[in-house]
């Protein structure tokens, strides 16, 4: 299982955002590189479609490739109360031929996008996850290095934290908690929930700026 939220932020902010990241992790970035290949099932595999996403990590020396099927959101009136979505996914490490054999199992392309921005991991209650990305899309088949943002202007801001079905309240918690600091710069919320940026970013990351990253929480 993992807990996940989502949120947007004006280009113009992010470098505030890493900032205050740098200053609540203490622990350097990553970049984030990312070609991810989305396949949806045909017909011969049923009729309840499904979809897996492939991920392949254009950052490393050789790119590493995972395929990722993310399931159904916890249901019910605990999972409305709280802000963080909870529900399953199945993460593994496969060849690069693996897009082959999807295709052979009958799945069809259905979008490709490039991921670029970096990421921050940490420990903070659970295993925690930030990536701040944009997200383009390829004007011609597997072309990432011809990708155009889809909204320019804006990158992509997500919060993962992986958790079992035991322990997911504490998860549930630890990103709550820790969303609270980024208030100031974006609003996280469940992913297709849109909530839009925050009117006072601007103050909030000229603040940061002129701080320069000197506060540690």
């Amino acid at each position: 299982m993992e807990c996940v939220v989502q949120g947007i932020i004006e280009t113009q902010h992010v470098e505030a955002l890493e900032i205050l990241l740098q200053g609540l992790c203490g622990v350097h970035r990553e970049r984030l590189r990312v070609h991810e290949i989305c396949l949806k099932s045909g017909p011969n595999l049923g009729i309840v479609s499904s979809e897996v996403r492939l991920l392949c990590d254009l950052e490393q020396p050789e790119p590493t490739w995972t395929v990722k099927h993310v399931g159904g959101a916890m249901r019910g009136a605990g999972a409305e109360q709280i802000s963080v979505l909870v529900r399953t996914m199945v993460e593994s490490k496969v060849s690069k031929n693996v897009l082959r054999l999807f295709y052979a199992l009958g799945y069809k392309l259905d979008h490709e996008l490039l991921r670029v921005g970096f990421t921050f991991h940490f420990q903070r209650g659970a295993q925690i996850k930030v990536s701040v990305s944009s997200i383009n899309k390829m004007l011609k088949l597997h072309a990432t290095d011809e990708a155009v943002p889809v909204t320019p202007g804006i990158q992509l801001v997500e919060v993962t934290a992986p958790a079992t079905s035991e322990n997911y309240a504490e998860v549930v918690a630890a990103v709550s908690s820790f969303c609270e600091y980024l208030a100031p710069l974006l609003h996280l919320s469940k992913p297709g929930i849109s909530t839009g940026v925050v009117p006072t970013a601007a103050a909030a990351a000229a603040s940061l700026m002129s701080d320069g990253g000197g506060t540690t929480l």
